[in-house]
């Protein structure tokens, strides 16, 4: 990936306040998503609400996972990724794989029923959607590690996604006048 240098007249100007940030960033609906992988460096499972597409030619899309999580490691490593959708019926296995389960164990494969589609990322079999990926590159931005995948397998259901915004889980539904 090439990085593009930007020249700039202005004045720099200093980043908005951490607390300022999360608060506009918490009312932003986004989709919750479970980035997994498996291979040499072993199986992991994440959540993340950072997933979006970047083209359509060739397939990419990226997913922004923190550095703490031990599951940066194991995506280098194996070199594979899958995002699964999550459905509006899925907000438990969200928080299993966000390490805060309401019972049960932290980021347990069991939780849910598992296959795969092109890569050994495990997908998930009652998501919206999976999207299986080779890694095209990686990106370390702030205090996350972007993953660019090129998508070599996917598959969807038509059902309605799980949503996360101002720090709780939603379906999307139609707007009424």
């Amino acid at each position: 990936m090439a990085k593009v240098q930007v020249e700039s007249s202005a004045e720099p100007f200093d980043s908005v306040d951490v607390d300022t940030f999360v608060g506009a960033m918490r009312v932003q609906a986004t989709a919750v998503n479970l980035v997994t992988s498996d291979g040499p460096g072993g199986r992991t499972g994440v959540t993340v609400s950072a997933m979006t597409s970047v083209s359509a030619e060739p397939p990419l899309l990226l997913a922004c996972v923190n550095r703490r999580s031990p599951s940066v490691a194991v995506i280098r490593q194996n070199g594979v990724f899958c995002i699964n959708a999550l459905s509006a019926e899925q907000s438990e296995l969200a928080n299993t794989f966000a390490g805060r389960p309401s019972s049960g164990e932290p980021f347990d494969f069991a939780a849910a029923e598992w296959t795969t589609l092109t890569t050994a990322a495990p997908v998930l079999v009652d998501a919206v959607a999976n999207l299986d990926c080779i890694v095209h590159d990686i990106v370390e931005a702030g205090s996350h590690t972007i993953f660019i995948g090129r998508v070599v397998g996917a598959a969807h259901r038509n059902v309605k996604p799980l949503v996360y915004c101002d720090r709780t889980y939603l379906a999307p539904g139609p707007l009424t006048d």
